[in-house]
């Protein structure tokens, strides 16, 4: 049976986009998101939970995250999930999950002034294998 890995969160950055260039030269935007969820509990109060999500963009999109993007940016984010393993130098196994951005939609205002006074509705990396 084959699985279906999909991810598709709205929030906010945590923090500015880090970009860094990897040794094949390409380059990655690893982003901290926030999603809020609000609700009534039981007794009719109401709540707000938030969920904090690593993402990391690849390439151009990392880059036009890079250039736009800003700590409080609204963010609609569409992916899918990735386990990330690596080994500490004193020997301790690691892991962490995050989402593997294939498309970041921009939902806020163009930037500041002295910016570039044109955002991209989206950008997207082509993936031969997706189905749709």
């Amino acid at each position: 049976m084959t699985g279906f890995n999909r991810v598709v969160l709205v929030g906010n950055l945590t923090r500015n986009p880090q970009l860094r260039q990897i040794p094949s030269g390409s380059t990655v935007a690893d982003i901290g998101l926030a999603t809020n969820e609000r609700y009534r509990d039981k007794s009719g109060e109401s709540r707000e939970t938030v969920c904090f999500v690593d993402i990391v963009a690849w390439g151009r999109q990392a880059e036009t995250c890079g250039k736009y993007l800003a700590k409080g940016a609204p963010v609609l984010v569409e992916g899918r999930l990735q386990l990330d393993e690596w080994q500490t130098s004193d020997g301790q196994k690691r892991s962490k999950m995050r989402v593997r951005a294939d498309r970041i939609r921009f939902l806020g205002k163009a930037p500041a002034i002295g910016a570039p006074t044109t955002m991209p509705a989206s950008t997207e990396t082509a993936d031969d294998n997706e189905p749709f």
